[in-house]
C-alpha cells in the first residue's frame, strides 16, 4: 500500500509540532514546511526522534511566490501526489511589514501564500485528498475591502484588524474551493482552533507578554487542545467526504447566509484572481 503523504505549514510551531506529531503517528510521511530551516530544526529531530516517524524539514515561506514555487517544484520532482495538506502557519504582525511581491504580510501569509500554495498543488491531489485551513474565531469580525492587499504606513495599520481580515479571506477560499473541488472528491475545511497559547498572541511588550503568561496563558487552550480540531478533520475517518465546513471544538459550526453570501466573497476571488495572473499564476 502507498505510503500517504501530508504537508504541514508552520509546523514547527506550537500547535504545528502538535499536528506532526500526530499525523505522523497516523503512517503518513510529513513533510514540516517551515519558514526558517535554522528555528525548526530542534523541533524537527525532537519528532524524528519522539514518532520514529517518516518526516522532513523543508524550508517555505509564504511571504514570497518563489519560495512557494521552489517548494512545489521539488515536491513535484520527488512525489507524485499528495494527501493531506495543513495550512497552519499563521502571523501577526506587530508592525506594518510586506511581502516579497510588496503586499500587506499578515495578508500575504495568511491569505494568499496558502492560496498559492494549495492551488499550486491541486494536481496533485485526488480523490480522498484533505486539506485543512486554520482560520480564527476573528473570521466574523473581518471587513474586506479593495485595499486588502496594500501596505499601509504606522498611522493606518491596526493588528488585529488585519489579522481578522486575513483569517476571514482563508475563510472565503475554504467554501471557495470546496465548491470548486468538490466533484475531484477533494475535501476542504476550516478550523478555528480557539484562543490557544502560543507565541502569536504576544503583544512585542516584555512587561505586558509577562503578565500574559502568569495571569492569561493557563486560562486558555494548550497548543494541543488549540489542534485537536485540525486534527479531527485530518484523521477522522466518519468526516470522509465532508468538505466546506467550519469546525470549531471539534464539531461543526452554523455559519449565517449573511456571511456565505456577502459581497466581499464576490470581490476577494476577483482580487486574488488579478494578483496570481500578474504573478504568471494560471490557476
Amino acid at each position: 500500500m502507498e505510503q500517504k503523504i501530508a504537508i504541514i505549514t508552520g509546523a514547527n510551531g506550537g500547535m504545528g509540532s502538535t499536528l506532526v506529531r500526530d499525523v505522523s503517528k497516523a503512517g503518513f510521511k510529513v513533510i514540516m514546511a517551515c519558514q526558517s530551516i535554522q528555528r525548526a530544526t530542534p523541533t524537527f529531530e525532537r519528532l524524528k526522534k519522539e514518532t520514529q516517524g517518516d518526516i522532513e524539514l523543508w524550508p517555505l515561506d509564504l511571504a514570497s511566490f518563489e519560495s512557494i514555487k521552489n517548494f512545489v517544484t521539488e515536491f513535484q520532482k520527488q512525489y507524485q501526489h499528495i494527501d493531506l495538506l495543513l495550512n497552519n502557519a499563521g502571523t501577526l504582525c506587530h508592525k506594518p511589514e510586506r511581502t516579497a511581491e510588496n503586499y500587506e504580510k499578515t495578508v500575504g501569509v495568511n491569505y494568499l501564500g496558502h492560496y498559492v500554495l494549495t492551488h499550486s498543488l491541486l494536481p496533485l491531489m485526488g480523490k480522498g485528498t484533505r486539506v485543512v485551513n486554520m482560520v480564527s474565531l476573528t473570521v466574523r469580525y473581518g471587513h474586506l475591502k479593495p485595499t486588502l492587499f496594500q501596505p499601509v504606513d504606522n498611522k493606518h495599520f491596526n493588528r488585529f484588524v488585519t489579522y481578522s481580515d486575513s483569517k476571514k479571506a482563508f475563510f472565503y477560499f475554504t467554501m471557495d474551493a470546496a465548491e470548486a473541488w468538490a466533484d475531484k472528491g477533494i475535501t476542504v475545511n476550516c478550523a478555528d482552533p480557539g484562543i490557544v497559547s502560543t507565541n502569536i498572541i504576544r503583544m512585542g511588550n516584555k512587561v505586558i507578554d509577562k503578565l500574559c503568561d502568569i495571569i492569561y496563558r493557563p486560562l486558555i487552550k494548550t497548543p494541543t487542545q488549540g489542534a485537536s480540531t485540525m486534527l479531527r478533520l485530518a484523521l477522522d475517518p466518519t468526516l470522509e467526504g465532508k468538505t466546506g465546513g467550519l469546525y470549531a471544538n471539534k464539531t461543526q459550526q452554523k455559519v449565517k447566509s449573511k456571511l456565505l453570501n456577502s459581497p466581499e466573497r464576490v470581490m476577494l476571488r476577483e482580487l486574488t484572481a488579478e494578483i496570481t495572473q500578474k504573478h504568471g499564476f494560471n490557476f
